[in-house]
């Protein structure tokens, strides 16, 4: 009895551990159930149609917002522009990555040129902390050993060590080789004011790859056709606040408005169109890391600029046929107050309370939970102009033709706009190589669904 009991136990557990499903066709089952997560500091704007463009008179005549109905899917969108403070994380990454880089090659040329084993060069306390993370091959998985081996050489950029904290202070610099690789990442005694020597920003290069899918999908042919590379550098251009205006002591915002902390929580300026797509990228691939790390976590869709239409969805709030974010009527409250940052009673710019810019989450938030989607910062959109037409079909992810266009759509008007262009269907554009100290932008990313049982 007691063997029976045994084998059919047996039995039992040999086929729960193969296929139950009856020979039934039930799809691929997933190891665990997925959930969307929203982004942390963004919104959920709902997918719907409205009709997009001016429903009343076009006061500057231009011509180039004439109604028609659009369909957005849904999608997150940033509660605010992306402030000096958020940027700041992208540049320093840059600047780490930089640093680590010429640290692990200096690392390499020390291991090669030592031939004493006991000398500082091979100390783990010095440069040698900073090697690539595949140097000692001993510890590497079959996998890790045959991508080492196939893939990097001395001349290609291996895995770099995070590990590893940099020294910043150059009284605590730990040998040499630091001290030679640190000296050539900052500003000559030259140049440096007051003989403060800070990190040279030439060398803030970020390069990133992107896929051409709408070529791929009209042209066919090897993938490796269609991707594209961009280097550029990442750094906010600060001196807009002089070269916009050149009649205006803008020395100080100049000097202060990036690197002091007091400006934290104000959108970036100074950014090209190129250098916020640089971001997008950047974010997307730091949340990646984080789900690569988490074990059967999916992967996020990517960051990216809002196109037009979905940026005029989002703006109106859901408020189908209203002039500003917060509704129709004027760009001040029954009490009195203004409603954005913008150039109000004939150029009386701080009348508003603000003379620039202001803290990204300043006034109140539309319907859907944005804030200055009017005033404050124009904004950067995935979407080229056409002079010859009104509107330009746009793809969520730009391809060559699309980046070749040099106009760029710029939205919701800045501090140093009239009334006119904050309204949600006025349309303005910048040139994609050109920094403002008035154009800053937000992120969206698609909205895939709740969960997937």
């Amino acid at each position: 009895m007691k063997k029976a009991a045994v084998l059919a136990l047996l039995i039992a557990v040999f086929y729960s551990c193969g296929s139950n499903d009856r020979g039934e066709l039930v799809g691929v089952k997933t190891k665990k159930k997925w959930f969307s997560e929203k982004p942390y500091g963004m919104a959920l704007i709902p997918g719907g149609s409205f009709t997009m463009g001016k429903q009343d008179q076009d006061v500057l005549g231009t011509l180039n917002t004439p109604t028609k109905t659009v369909t957005v899917r849904p999608y997150y969108m940033d509660e605010t522009e992306i402030t000096n403070n958020e940027y700041k994380e992208f540049v320093f990454w840059v600047r780490d990555s930089v640093t680590r880089t010429k640290l692990a090659y200096q690392a390499e040329f020390a291991a090669l040129g030592n031939t004493d084993p006991t000398g500082n060069n091979n100390s783990r306390n010095g440069i040698q902390q900073y090697a690539f993370k595949n140097a000692d091959t001993t510890d590497l998985s079959p996998y890790q050993k045959y991508m080492y081996e196939n893939y990097y050489s001395f001349d290609t950029i291996q895995p770099l060590n995070w590990e590893a904290d940099l020294i910043w202070n150059t009284e605590e610099y730990p040998d040499a080789d630091y001290v030679e690789v640190m000296d050539s990442l900052y500003i000559s005694k030259e140049d440096a004011v007051d003989g403060v020597r800070t990190f040279n920003t030439k060398f803030l290069k970020y390069r990133y790859s992107w896929f051409d899918r709408d070529a791929a999908a009209r042209q066919g042919g090897d993938r490796k056709d269609f991707v594209q590379t961009e280097v550029l550098n990442i750094y906010p251009d600060t001196t807009v606040w002089v070269k916009d205006f050149n009649y205006s002591y803008n020395d100080p915002m100049h000097q202060d408005y990036f690197n002091h902390q007091s400006y934290g929580d104000y959108p970036v300026v100074g950014v090209t169109w190129g250098q916020a797509n640089a971001f997008c990228n950047w974010r997307t691939k730091k949340k990646n890391a984080y789900q690569k790390s988490r074990k059967n976590a999916a992967l996020v869709p990517d960051f990216r600029l809002p196109t037009e239409a979905e940026w005029e969805y989002a703006a109106r709030g859901g408020l189908e046929f209203a002039t500003y974010p917060w509704g129709s009527g004027s760009t001040t409250s029954d009490r009195g107050c203004f409603l954005a940052n913008f150039k109000p009673v004939r150029g009386n710019y701080a009348v508003d309370g603000a003379l620039y810019t202001m803290e990204a989450k300043s006034y109140n938030a539309n319907d859907y939970g944005l804030y200055n989607m009017a005033g404050n910062v124009s904004e950067w959109t995935n979407t080229a102009y056409n002079l010859s037409s009104y509107y330009m079909a746009s793809t969520m992810n730009p391809n060559v033709e699309d980046r070749k266009n040099k106009r760029k759509i710029i939205r919701g008007g800045s501090w140093k706009d009239v009334a006119y262009y904050l309204e949600v269907a006025s349309r303005d554009y910048e040139y994609a190589d050109t920094a403002r100290s008035y154009i800053g932008f937000r992120t969206v990313q698609n909205y895939i669904g709740t969960t997937n049982k």
